[in-house]
């Protein structure tokens, strides 16, 4: 569920070509990445208590897995460029002079 909703595409590719190959792959190094179950997953044990606490496993995929499976879909995630057209005049040289600094 978390992969699709990180690459969307992933249903319509095919397992065949290479990109479904691509996406396989990265989906089986995101789950060997994963603690087995059992105790690896155990967060603390209680002894009197008898309690065990298990560690969340909230972001099972890395920046680079997200990043690569969004491009095999063609998400671009380049956030933080500058986007837009900007005007070749420069409206504030009347009160600040601007010009080449050194």
């Amino acid at each position: 569920m978390r992969a699709r909703i990180i690459a969307p595409c992933l249903d319509t590719l095919d397992p065949e070509s290479e990109v479904g190959k691509d996406a396989i792959s990265i989906l089986k190094g995101v789950i060997a990445a994963l603690p087995s179950a059992g105790f690896e997953r155990a967060k603390s044990f209680s002894r009197n208590g008898t309690a065990m606490t298990w560690r969340e496993i909230d972001a099972a995929f890395s920046n680079d897995a997200r990043v690569s499976l969004q491009s095999l879909c063609g998400a671009n995630n380049a956030s933080g460029l500058p986007e837009g057209h900007f005007p070749k005049a420069r409206p504030l040289a009347r009160f600040w002079p601007e010009g080449e600094y050194s």
